[in-house]
């Protein structure tokens, strides 16, 4: 499959990476011609080039920039990424002292200003570390990757992302619960940073009475 990522940071490097290892051809879009060819060749990607290029290239988009930049970025490039699936893995979180709290829900303002493109919620819950690792699983259990997506297409593109890099796709409904998924970043992200571990509130349901 042909991928194309905006952005040339971490998320950018981890997901290419993976899906790089895992056969499909990436191309790495940047505003910045020369952290973009940086960042396709430490992860071995296809090809490098702008943004645009990337959202031409893609089977499928990537938008792996700041959640503050991507509304703007995806409008601009709304005529190359219409038709496509677009990929969302911001989270739209501020610091206030009560801890992260969600800002404006972010999938919803993408799918608006991308137009004919098809925006799906995904890869936000988990750190840039855990997309580095060959086949991520945890306790013999692969790591399950939820998504959010109105169109039939778009969900099997982003379930075959998910699959080929080891993971276990969830569907968790349209476009209209991305924001669930959002609020669940916010609060599991300030619990690593607490200290404490998001997964131990879930305990399997085989050992529920």
């Amino acid at each position: 499959m042909n991928v194309g990522i905006l952005g040339t940071g971490g998320m950018a490097a981890a997901l290419g990476g993976a899906w790089t290892r895992a056969g499909h051809r990436v191309l790495i879009g940047g505003r910045n011609h020369e952290r973009a060819k940086l960042t396709a060749e430490s992860i071995g990607a296809a090809a490098h080039g702008s943004l645009e290029d990337a959202a031409r290239h893609g089977d499928a988009v990537l938008v792996a920039v700041p959640a503050a930049a991507a509304p703007q970025l995806v409008s601009d490039l709304a005529g190359p990424l219409a038709g496509r699936t677009v990929i969302d893995c911001t989270n739209p979180i501020v610091a206030t002292s009560d801890g992260l709290l969600l800002d404006e829900p972010m999938a919803g303002r993408l799918a608006a200003a991308a137009g004919g493109a098809h925006v799906v919620k995904a890869f936000n819950l988990c750190h840039v570390s855990i997309w580095t690792l060959h086949r991520p699983a945890f306790e013999n259990v692969p790591l399950a990757v939820p998504y959010c997506a109105d169109h039939p297409a778009a969900a099997a593109v982003t379930e075959t992302l998910i699959s080929s890099i080891g993971c276990t796709p969830a569907a968790c409904g349209g476009l209209a619960r991305a924001a669930y998924l959002e609020a669940t970043a916010a609060l599991a992200i300030g619990l690593w940073w607490s200290g404490g571990q998001p997964r131990a509130m879930f305990p399997p349901m085989g050992q529920v009475a």
